[in-house]
């Protein structure tokens, strides 16, 4: 059943961390046959919260490997395969601020810089300034980057939308911000891809050293590493945390500060509880607004 319920997990990534965060379990208690998850207590998962604590595993890091666990034993139960669910009633450690999340948003003077960075009179270029753009102005995922193709440009009430397939297979449709469609056509001309076939990948890469095939899409850690890192540090921007997701944050961050309705947001990220969307939301946290500048001595 534990396979069963690996299998039900949609998102290939949760599905792999899960599978690690169970067989972490597995070692500590030392279980090496299905049934002894029957023996499984409360008192063995304290003890296993307690030794993630010891090896300094951060409070997320032990909050999501419970909730994998809980998830585990829960299905179990449904299959009458153990008793009851022993991840119940385990206290989770706090989060620091469950206020404001830890994915660091880059400056708007900082968002233009990265922009600029790739060199518009290459292919690259122009395709890299497209991905950044589609990154800034819509706040995707980079597997939801990936995953557009030439067919995900579609016209909707008279307005150019991203049809984009989010976590679970959801779809959610994004109006495609007119800076960021001018980069998109531009690279497409260069490309020459404008008479492709709708299912071709929106972005891909420019060359292949190894087949020299170039219908793929991109891959998401090399949209990471030779997109977003390499241009951040072109613009000198402090690659210190600075991931895919800083985009994002971006994107959601500029979006709150400019009076967008954080349901719209929410939406627009494809969230699907707001309090995510909160995480974003650092109105309350603006280094202009600190009581620090209103001191006098």
């Amino acid at each position: 059943p534990w396979i069963e319920w690996l299998a039900n997990i949609d998102n290939p990534r949760t599905r792999r961390a899960y599978r690690i965060d169970v067989a972490d379990l597995i070692a500590f208690l030392g279980i090496e046959g299905g049934t002894e998850f029957r023996q499984v207590t409360r008192a063995h998962m304290i003890a296993w919260r307690d030794e993630l604590k010891r090896r300094g595993a951060s409070p997320a890091t032990i909050r999501r490997k419970l909730s994998a666990v809980a998830s585990l034993f829960d299905y179990l139960c449904e299959r009458n395969a153990v008793p009851d669910n022993p991840a119940n009633g385990v206290r989770r450690p706090a989060i620091e601020n469950p206020n404001e999340g830890k994915t660091p948003a880059i400056s708007d003077d900082q968002a233009r810089q990265l922009l600029e960075a790739p060199d518009p009179a290459t292919l690259k270029g122009k395709r890299d300034r497209a991905i950044l753009a589609v990154f800034l102005y819509h706040g995707l995922r980079r597997e939801e980057l990936c995953r557009l193709t030439l067919g995900d440009l579609q016209p909707r009430r008279g307005v150019v939308h991203l049809r984009v397939q989010g976590k679970g297979g959801k779809v959610r449709y994004i109006p495609a911000h007119h800076r960021a469609l001018d980069l998109i056509h531009d690279y497409l001309d260069a490309a020459e891809a404008t008479t492709n076939p709708l299912e071709t990948p929106l972005f891909r890469p420019v060359r292949n050293r190894r087949s020299g095939h170039l219908d793929k899409p991109l891959h998401p850690e090399s949209v990471l590493r030779d997109i977003v890192q390499h241009h951040a540090r072109r613009a000198g921007i402090d690659l210190r945390g600075l991931c895919v997701h800083s985009l994002r944050a971006t994107a959601a961050t500029n979006a709150l500060e400019h009076q967008a309705d954080i349901a719209k947001v929410q939406e627009w990220l494809g969230h699907a509880n707001v309090s995510t969307t909160r995480l974003y939301d650092r109105r309350r946290s603006r280094v202009e607004e600190s009581p620090t500048w209103r001191v006098r001595y």
